[in-house]
């Protein structure tokens, strides 16, 4: 039975589990993991009777598992798998490696791009598309109603990249810039200094004209976008290693708490360097934005230091959140719900640790995110959507 702690279920839908969850005009949006399954739209303007109202299909070899709406545009990556079995991109085993299919010939990673000004009715306008090796396309990204920020895979370059589109012409995205970490564009002569693709760009959040920006075992970098044509670095830190876990966000809080401007930076707790504790999430004070500073951390009490499996501790926070409490999903254990109103000892004040899915061997809660009702969504890997709210 799900346990809880100032948290209380409000609905739940029985569905396929997945990468992301969006929610815009009351309709939720659900990127998922693994083929055929591709988006799924749920109307959940009655949370406790939601109900799917339309699906998009994906071809086997790939998925379409990150979502993002604006001004009734969906934009959904492409991404194109290794097979079952097979070494990861950045050299270490496991992580994302789920397919026994390859993708069908002539599939290109990329965005697609629809029009739901009618959300159950989907209209597809456009594919764009990338190159690249591996598990080539786009990952995770954001997207502002205009611009989208993105993590391709690009050919010439070592591992994904940073790029800006403008979807003002959503028939017609046109690149209007891009950043690589230094080592990546093998084409142009550099030379990494880390293994494989190790070092590559999982996703960049906007927030005024900054990205934020996860590198993966590269660490999380600040650009500056004054300027779209030409991102240019501001700053940026790597604590993998000593740390085992890669960086998969980094979120800017909207306002500042005792006078500081913080960031948000959470591990994932997958494709390690080498067996460890579970991942956790850091606070960095951004105030001086050129000389970061991460001065605390969070990690659940239940943890003694030993290693765990992946897939057990941090992944992804939500990117919009009420006051100074923060949901984060927390892979195995569920969601957790972490106060930052004193910076420097963020301490859990609720949670919620759903039942173990049906064929699944645990909790594997993949991401959250907050609608304008205060809601909070929180979306299983492998399976169901759970529709909570803080008591």
């Amino acid at each position: 039975m799900a346990q809880s702690k100032g948290i209380r279920e409000v609905g739940y839908l029985d569905v396929i589990g997945g990468g992301q969850v969006t929610i815009d005009r009351n309709i939720a949006y659900l990127g998922h993991v693994k083929s055929p399954a591709g988006t799924t739209m749920v109307d959940v303007s009655d949370p406790k009777h939601p109900r799917i109202i339309g699906s998009i299909e994906m071809p086997p070899g790939t998925h379409s598992h990150k979502v993002r709406v604006a001004n009734n545009i969906m934009v959904t990556n492409r991404e194109v798998m290794p097979f079952k079995g097979a070494q990861s991109p950045d050299g270490f085993k496991g992580g994302n490696a789920v397919y026994e299919t390859s993708a069908p010939e002539g599939f290109k990673g990329g965005l697609s791009i629809y029009d739901v000004s009618t959300p159950g009715k989907p209209r597809h306008i456009t594919n764009w598309e990338t190159g690249g090796t591996g598990m080539s396309g786009v990952h995770r990204f954001d997207f502002d109603g205009r611009y989208a920020y993105i993590s391709p895979t690009v050919d010439g370059y070592l591992g994904n990249i940073v790029m800006i589109l403008d979807l003002k012409d959503p028939a017609k995205p046109e690149e209007v810039g891009r950043w690589w970490m230094p080592g990546q564009w093998t084409a142009g002569g550099e030379v990494p200094t880390w293994k494989g693709s190790a070092h590559r760009c999982h996703h960049p959040l906007r927030y005024g004209n900054r990205l934020y920006t996860s590198y993966w075992h590269g660490g999380w970098v600040i650009l500056d976008i004054e300027d779209m044509s030409k991102p240019k670095f501001v700053s940026g830190a790597d604590w993998s290693p000593p740390f085992s876990s890669p960086t998969h966000t980094m979120l800017r809080v909207p306002f500042q708490i005792e006078g500081r401007t913080l960031a948000i930076v959470a591990d994932e707790d997958a494709q390690k360097l080498e067996p460890s504790p579970p991942a956790f999430m850091w606070i960095v004070d951004i105030s001086v934005e050129t000389n970061p500073v991460p001065f605390a951390s969070f990690q659940l009490d239940c943890f003694d230091g030993s290693p765990q499996p992946n897939f057990t501790g941090c992944h992804q926070p939500s990117e919009k959140f009420i006051g100074t409490e923060v949901p984060v999903a927390w892979f195995a254990m569920g969601l957790r719900v972490v106060d930052i109103a004193k910076p420097h000892a963020p301490k859990e004040v609720a949670y919620y640790m759903p039942d173990v899915p049906l064929g699944s061997t645990r909790v594997q809660s993949n991401d959250v995110t907050m609608d304008d009702r205060g809601l909070i969504y929180l979306y299983d890997r492998l399976h169901g959507l759970h529709i909570l709210e803080r008591e």
